[in-house]
């Protein structure tokens, strides 16, 4: 058991590779380390276990999380030189480049959203350290209001009050007892303490492991503690020191001989490999909304498989999640109206090797953007479903739209889109969804569509269908989900007409069969049109990234209120407008 006089040894031995490691960057964020010094040596070199998790909310003060791990013995002490190089994974804000983190922070306000999600899911102690400054983000109290409804007694919020923020003091300063009466007002336990007195520290973890409730540690501090050309001084965020300055600092800090073991080995979890269910038989003459066929499919994949979870935002009833929270209520958590927090929480789930769902309206999965991006920063293993997508949920008006998603999905490097159009493919999307390692989203509809598909047909992500062929074909109309369906009548319309058009269903939207449509278009003289349910910028940029020039018919203007049916004819993404643009 270390002793206080060694933890304090240890806590200078952090500061100092702290200072090194940025000087020798030539940037970073020492006065940050130093503040938390204690805290981290407390946490790391005593307090914590193998099974405890630790997340670096405050991610700017990653140096002092990378020399935590080198003194543990976690990862050579030599590596600490090569802080913020490109060949090294110790970079600037931790990400799960380095296989020890598991979740990527410094987009602030995020860490106790991901702490809730794996307290919800294991039972040792969850620590999250946060800055003071980031306790001004809403996620924070997103998250604080979370804790509380679920009692997640193995929740330890530590909150660095430095005073000092960026480019100024931060909202209370060190007005410890603001804090600790917001922490309250939520129904946390509150500890108010000496964040640089390792005796406080200890007693106050103490306490937050014996609660009954979330705790938050007060830990009252000062940025750049321990040297005084930076410590409680304005203007010194994110600013190393050179050479001469680090001597002078190395020397006022003094020695820092001490050597001890950490008991803490951060674990990879995996998520077993999904097993697959009996798809559904539907009929031909069904008319069935994607979002029912998901919400039936999700209720299969969860009784094959006890590693997949579903998170809500109060919109179970229409996303259709509500059936595997009556059947699976241990494996089912309310986010309630928070979507930022539903993100979070999904990423807590996914670090300890779960398959969280997380299901709301596709245009409120834009509140979560943010948290969307660093989700996958921390190669996180997501299923986003967004429903009510596009102009054709109708009468409930813009705001209730989605019509940025599938923009928002797009822009990350990795992420997988998937958009089905009948109840068969939408089974069988859900379930390559959960296969699938990494950020993926499903795009489903509120409208009843009719079934297309047979049981037999076989999907991939990558893929796409060529519905109708001809070796006359003039034109390619590619489309997805909704729009599938009006092509199709376009199609017969045509066919009357003597016109012949080629229909693809992209199903898969990201990746996509870039060979396919290359073929396929060039079959059709490249005559290529694309119809979306979607803002200008969706499906058609993807395939124009492909295929260069197309037509695209798309919502290009600002919707309103109205029936499906006369929405899409004003914005031109029915049948009757495929058809005009078709005989163009």
């Amino acid at each position: 058991m270390a002793t206080i006089k060694q933890l304090k040894l240890m806590s200078d031995k952090l500061r100092i590779h702290s200072l090194k490691s940025t000087t020798t960057a030539g940037s970073g964020h020492p006065t940050s380390c130093m503040s938390c010094a204690e805290i981290m040596s407390t946490l790391f070199f005593s307090e914590m276990n193998s099974n405890d998790e630790f997340i670096l909310s405050k991610g700017h003060a990653a140096p002092i999380l990378w020399a935590c791990y080198a003194e543990a013995g976690l990862i050579p002490i030599k590596e600490l030189k090569n802080l913020r190089k490109i060949n090294s994974t110790l970079e600037g804000h931790p990400t799960a480049r380095n296989k020890l983190i598991k979740i990527a922070t410094g987009s602030l306000g995020q860490g106790l959203s991901a702490g809730i999600g794996m307290a919800l899911c294991k039972k040792s102690m969850i620590y999250v350290l946060l800055g003071d400054g980031e306790t001004a983000e809403g996620s924070i109290w997103e998250a604080a209001n979370t804790a509380s409804y679920y009692k997640l007694k193995n929740l330890c919020a530590i909150i660095d009050l430095n005073r000092l923020g960026q480019s100024g003091e931060t909202m209370h300063g060190h007005d410890a007892k603001k804090y600790s009466e917001k922490f309250k007002a939520f129904g946390w336990n509150a500890i108010i303490i000496d964040g640089h007195k390792i005796k406080s520290i200890l007693n106050a973890i103490k306490k937050a492991k014996k609660s009954k409730k979330p705790t938050v540690i007060i830990a009252k501090t000062f940025k750049g503690k321990g040297v005084k050309l930076l410590e409680d001084k304005e203007g010194k965020h994110g600013k190393a020191l050179d050479n001469n300055q680090l001597k002078t600092a190395i020397q006022e800090i003094g020695e820092t001989k001490v050597k001890l073991k950490s008991k803490i080995k951060p674990k990879q979890y995996y998520s077993k490999s999904i097993k697959s269910f009996n798809f559904t038989n539907y009929k031909k003459q069904d008319i069935i909304a994607t979002r029912d066929a998901f919400g039936k499919a999700l209720v299969k994949l969860g009784e094959k498989n006890n590693q997949v979870y579903c998170i809500d935002g109060d919109v179970k009833n229409s996303t259709r999640t509500q059936e595997f929270f009556n059947k699976f209520p241990k494996r089912s958590f309310e986010s309630f109206i928070a979507e930022q927090n539903m993100a979070g929480i999904a990423m807590g789930i996914s670090s300890q090797g779960f398959v969280p769902f997380l299901a709301t309206f596709a245009a409120f999965l834009t509140r979560a953007h943010d948290f969307i991006r660093m989700a996958q920063y921390s190669k996180s293993n997501i299923k986003f479903v967004g429903s009510h997508c596009g102009i054709s949920i109708g009468k409930d008006g813009p705001s209730q739209m989605g019509l940025e998603d599938i923009s928002m999905f797009n822009s990350m490097p990795d992420s997988v889109i998937l958009y089905p159009c009948d109840a068969f493919s939408c089974e069988k999307l859900t379930y390559l969804q959960a296969k699938h390692n990494g950020i993926s989203y499903l795009r489903t509809t509120r409208a009843k569509t009719p079934i297309i598909y047979s049981k037999k047909e076989k999907f991939n992500i990558g893929g796409l269908k060529v519905l109708k062929k001809s070796k006359k074909d003039n034109a390619l109309v590619i489309c997805a989900g909704i729009t599938v369906h009006e092509s199709l009548k376009a199609y017969e319309i045509l066919k009357k007409k003597g016109k012949n058009i080629r229909i693809i269903d992209l199903y898969s939207v990201k990746p996509i069969d870039s060979k396919s449509l290359l073929k396929n278009a060039k079959q059709c003289k490249n005559n290529v049109i694309v119809v979306e349910d979607h803002y200008t910028g969706g499906i058609g940029s993807i395939v124009s990234s492909v295929l260069g020039k197309i037509r695209q018919l798309s919502v290009n203007h600002m919707p309103c209120s109205g029936s499906k049916e006369n929405l899409m004819k004003k914005f031109g993404i029915d049948y009757n407008n495929i058809v005009k643009e078709a005989m163009k």
